[in-house]
């Protein structure tokens, strides 16, 4: 198995990654290197094409652009191929649809979400479809001060895009039509979290009942009963990320759901852990199960390997990634004792090469 690794290049962000770097993960779940592509500004998310052979990266911070690169799984290779604006500032995330025809991002800083066709080869081509967002900010006086599209995952079962807006405190809907390359908002356009929450990232549970919306302001994780054929966000509950007894300051990054649907996880920052929660199969409801340290400072990312059996944390200011083996019963997370140096990961991909 292949896993990449994205993160900060640009000293002014305090980068010290050399560009995206390439492991390959055997079934204990050591992770050997096996390349880095540099000269890659900022690729602090990535996304893999349903093909396999092709990875696709935000230029974070200033650059504000999107790479599009061909990829040798066998070799597991880079090769950079091309490079088009993300029309907005900062762009913090991106997907790829399952079709393999389109790239979608969010652009954090210039608030707008794009859609770039991909060609035949792999390339991007200029956006076809720019959408600004635009609403009253949330209360917090500096991290809400305008709209902060944060994350566009796509529906894996239907045709809508979410979109958190940090800045706002909405998770938006979008109906992507393939035809033409537009988004088109959907009817209701966006769910409201609570206010000063600042929605991050989100996961859906595998049977698509269920979305988890992760508030990175207030610590919160955010329960919405999910209606895949109307693209309809309901609220359920919403519960802390932290102990009862923690005073600190935090803020959450990432939140996967596990492949089983059984378990939920998501990144603290600040009491730097990952906090575990079992899922209820009728109702989507979430009962806290503990919580791990992530062996180093600042997790602002983490996923699950495909088969579930591994978690690999990527610690930003400590430029580690640290995995951990999944209790395939319970839930729970036990360091596999490696300790993996990568300067200021924050994404992690994997592909069952």
């Amino acid at each position: 198995m292949l896993v990449f690794v994205g993160g900060y290049t640009d000293p002014d962000r305090n980068g010290r990654g050399k560009g995206i770097y390439v492991f390959r993960m055997d079934g204990e779940g050591r992770l050997a290197p096996v390349s880095v592509l540099g000269g890659v500004a900022n690729p602090s998310f990535l996304a893999l094409h349903p093909d396999g052979r092709h990875l696709y990266s935000v230029n974070g911070g200033v650059a504000s652009g999107v790479s599009a690169f061909a990829l040798d799984p066998a070799a597991g290779q880079l090769t950079f191929l091309n490079r088009q604006s993300s029309e907005g500032e900062n762009p913090a995330h991106i997907s790829v649809d399952r079709s393999g025809r389109f790239a979608v991002v969010a652009n954090f800083s210039g608030g707008t979400v794009a859609l770039l066709p991909i060609e035949a080869d792999g390339r991007l081509g200029p956006a076809s479809d720019v959408v600004r967002h635009s609403g009253p900010p949330g209360p917090h006086p500096t991290r809400q001060d305008r709209p902060h599209p944060h994350q566009i995952p796509l529906d894996p079962g239907g045709p809508f895009a979410l979109v958190n807006d940090l800045g706002l405190d909405r998770t938006y809907v979008y109906r992507l039509d393939r035809q033409p390359g537009r988004l088109v908002p959907n009817d209701p356009p966006f769910a409201s979290a609570a206010p000063g929450s600042g929605p991050r990232h989100l996961d859906f549970r595998p049977d698509r009942r269920f979305v988890y919306v992760l508030g990175e302001i207030d610590s919160t994780v955010n329960t919405f009963a999910y209606d895949g054929e109307r693209g309809v966000l309901t609220p359920v509950e919403r519960l802390s990320t932290l102990p009862a007894d923690w005073r600190g300051d935090n803020s959450t990054a990432q939140i996967v759901a596990h492949a089983s649907g059984r378990f939920l996880y998501a990144s603290n920052r600040g009491h730097d852990s990952i906090a575990i929660f079992a899922i209820d199969k009728a109702s989507g409801r979430l009962s806290a199960a503990g919580h791990v340290p992530t062996g180093g400072r600042t997790p602002r990312n983490f996923n699950l390997d495909p088969t579930g059996a591994f978690l690999l944390a990527a610690n930003q200011d400590s430029d580690t990634v640290v995995p951990f083996r999944v209790d395939a019963a319970t839930g729970q997370l036990t360091p596999t004792g490696q300790v993996v140096e990568a300067g200021s990961p924050s994404c992690v991909v994997f592909l069952d090469a």
